[in-house]
């Protein structure tokens, strides 16, 4: 149900504030400049968590040189904290002057793992060749846009198996949550694939803290509390540096210490941002290590993943603020979805992964904002945080992941949207959901989800079902799944 505003002054303000008002349409939409602030800076608090779970997500992770992003591990998450927030205002000011639309966009979760886990880390791949692939799906979701041939492809993928998509890497985050920050993990005999926290228990300080933060940040969320991920990431680290201090607990290697970050403080909090990541990617480096086919099935998952996520949160998003049409379509459509294409090409370009819309900015329409001047605000607050990325270098995996973890859950919800009595969907998009967690790759749980519905359709005598798309992108699924045989064969 959206929300409604106060009454709005129905006489435009004089001045620059006049000019503010004409150009974002603040008094027609029954708003004012003073509530847009307000919901800029809501939305910002909603969504800066990202300043300190991406750098986490593709800054700690080894490319398949054995390289992190921003050189070693530790400036790698400083280095990336720092170009997240750079990314991120930029494209939250571009939506909010071209748009005119109260998004704000920034990494995107699920799509940064996508990058790491199932791109960066493929044999010989880089982080520079990995970013050039975001750039490479951000200018294909362009060239769509602007031709106006989005709708083919949103029609291409049958409606329960892009839910089946969201769903299962929503999966794989909490997944990647709960490995990280230790409470599942590999056990020292090995008995079986993954067990409790250590010796299938709770056993440590650091472990302590990571259900204190999940806790909180349930709680917090069911409380509808303003920023509530933020909250229970600081609130978390507070505590870890509480812990730190008194049981010293330091990265001890037997399990029981740190995962990553020693919480203690770094001296100042603030310090010149370094930017020395933005422009770090090979458009075309990818075809040399990996192949056409890998590449062309890596772009296409990130355009997926992308391209629908985008679609939903706008509409979402304009239904909160009674901005839509007849037609259920928001104001402006076709900028909305301009500027989120050249999110993803910024994203890699600032090697911080595809940018996108959030649907966090539904926070700061429930604050009265109604325009782009909201997002300008959220972008001018993105801004100013990439002087904070040191504190970032003091936030530890087990005060981190919780967000990660509840993230996942809200992704999970979408299951609803599938349903499980028509099998030729429901199956397919089963397997989506289990092997993009249990094979740690969001692209063979997507593949094989598009394979088996294909062969299911023909089987059952409805191949004329299935959208061209569907079948091209198949059959290079099966390419890409029996590559190693092939190259075996070829070579």
């Amino acid at each position: 149900m959206a929300t409604s505003a106060p009454p709005a002054p129905t006489t435009p303000a004089a001045g620059f504030a006049g000019f503010l008002d004409r150009y974002f349409s603040i008094t027609q939409r029954g708003s004012t400049i003073g509530r847009e602030i307000r919901g800029g800076l809501v939305t910002f608090f909603a969504m800066s968590y990202i300043i300190v779970l991406n750098p986490l997500i593709i800054g700690t992770v080894a490319d398949g040189s054995g390289q992190f992003l921003g050189g070693d591990e530790l400036s790698s998450v400083a280095k990336v904290a720092a170009a997240t927030a750079l990314i991120a205002g930029i494209m939250s000011i571009l939506m909010g002057v071209v748009a005119r639309f109260p998004i704000a966009m920034a990494t995107g979760l699920g799509l940064n793992a996508v990058v790491a886990f199932s791109i960066a880390m493929l044999p010989d791949m880089t982080w520079a060749d990995a970013m050039g692939i975001v750039v490479l799906e951000g200018i294909i979701i362009l060239l769509l846009v602007v031709t106006g041939f989005r709708e083919a492809v949103f029609n291409a993928v049958p409606a329960e198996l892009k839910v089946a998509i969201s769903v299962g890497i929503g999966l794989f985050i909490t997944f990647i949550g709960l490995f990280d920050s230790g409470l599942v993990r590999i056990p020292a005999s090995l008995a079986t694939p993954v067990e409790l926290g250590i010796n299938g228990s709770i056993a440590s300080w650091p472990l302590l803290v990571f259900v204190v933060g999940l806790v909180t940040a349930i709680i917090l969320w069911i409380r509808n509390v303003r920023g509530a991920l933020l909250i229970s990431i600081a609130g978390a680290t507070v505590f870890a540096f509480l812990v730190e201090a008194i049981a010293h607990v330091g990265g001890a290697q037997d399990g029981t210490g740190w995962a990553l970050n020693t919480p203690t403080w770094p001296g100042s909090p603030v310090a010149l941002p370094d930017f020395s990541l933005i422009g770090q990617f090979s458009l075309f480096g990818s075809i040399e290590k990996i192949g056409i086919i890998a590449v062309v099935l890596l772009v296409f998952t990130l355009l997926l993943a992308d391209f629908f996520d985008t679609m939903g949160t706008m509409v979402a998003v304009g239904a909160e603020a009674n901005l839509l049409d007849e037609g259920g379509n928001p104001p402006r459509t076709r900028e909305i979805l301009v500027v989120d294409s050249v999110g993803a090409i910024a994203g890699g370009v600032g090697s911080v992964s595809s940018n996108t819309a959030y649907i966090e900015s539904a926070a700061g329409v429930g604050e009265g904002a109604r325009t782009g001047l909201a997002s300008v605000v959220t972008g001018t607050a993105f801004l100013l945080a990439t002087f904070l990325s040191p504190i970032v270098n003091v936030v530890p995996f087990e005060a981190a992941t919780p967000a990660l973890v509840l993230v996942g859950f809200l992704m999970m919800t979408q299951i609803t949207g599938i349903d499980w009595t028509k099998l030729e969907i429901s199956i397919p998009a089963f397997l989506v959901i289990v092997l993009m967690p249990f094979t740690y790759s969001i692209t063979t749980g997507l593949g094989a989800g598009f394979v088996v519905f294909v062969l299911i359709k023909i089987f059952v005598g409805k191949a004329r079902q299935v959208h061209p798309l569907m079948w091209i992108a198949s059959v290079l699924f099966v390419l890409y799944f029996i590559r190693g045989p092939l190259q075996a064969l070829l070579g």
